[in-house]
């Protein structure tokens, strides 16, 4: 009987034991929890922000009256990785006369087009429609374009145009964009709040 006492008491003795000792172990797995926590988060906003998405804030009203002057946007900077640049994406870029500075426009052209504007209305020929088609511009005041143009894209290249045609520069004044200058496109508008959207302004034609 008193084997058995000492036994059955065993398991006390152990627990007593292990009672003893979570202060100082339970902290240390605390703080390296916590650590390795913080770590994958850092790690994870700081690809989120320079890989796949950044706040752009818009200044100016060349893209009157899609976007206006302060809309809060984010830009997503991964698709395009993976897909073309589409006509009607709204894109933010890097021009090729300030490469320190960001622009944001539409595109027009796409490689292979030819771009023309004439009185106010732009038509783009290519191989697939070599007799040409105009664009169905919603967004635009026609009357703001006066002058008459015409340019070919070039491969890996784009040609844009502010929505704002009266104060817009764009392809126009400085020629076609390279494909490497772009950013990304507007993925969210979050200000101001009555015109939050995904995509805000992309048009299909």
């Amino acid at each position: 009987m008193e084997i058995n006492n000492e036994t059955e008491s065993a398991p006390e003795v152990m627990n007593e034991v292990h009672t003893k000792q979570p202060a100082k172990q339970g902290f240390w797995a605390a703080l390296l929890d916590f650590t390795r926590f913080a770590g994958i988060v850092l790690v994870v906003v700081v690809g989120i922000r320079y890989f796949i998405a950044q706040p752009f804030i818009v200044s100016g009203t060349s893209m009157v009256p899609t976007f206006e002057n302060s809309n809060y946007l984010i830009v997503d900077e991964l698709s395009y990785r993976f897909t073309s640049p589409h006509r009607g994406d709204v894109i933010i870029f890097h021009p090729p006369i300030d490469m320190k500075t960001y622009y944001i426009k539409r595109i027009i052209g796409l490689p292979g087009d030819t771009v023309r504007v004439r009185d106010g209305v732009i038509s783009i020929t290519n191989k697939e429609h070599p007799e040409g088609f105009i664009l169905n511009e919603p967004y635009v005041n026609k009357d703001m374009l006066t002058e008459n143009m015409s340019m070919e894209v070039t491969a890996g290249n784009y040609f844009v145009m502010g929505d704002n045609r009266s104060v817009s520069y764009d392809s126009r004044r400085w020629g076609l964009l390279p494909e490497k200058n772009i950013t990304g496109r507007a993925f969210l508008r979050l200000f101001p709040l009555n015109e939050i959207a995904v995509f805000p302004g992309e048009h299909n034609y």
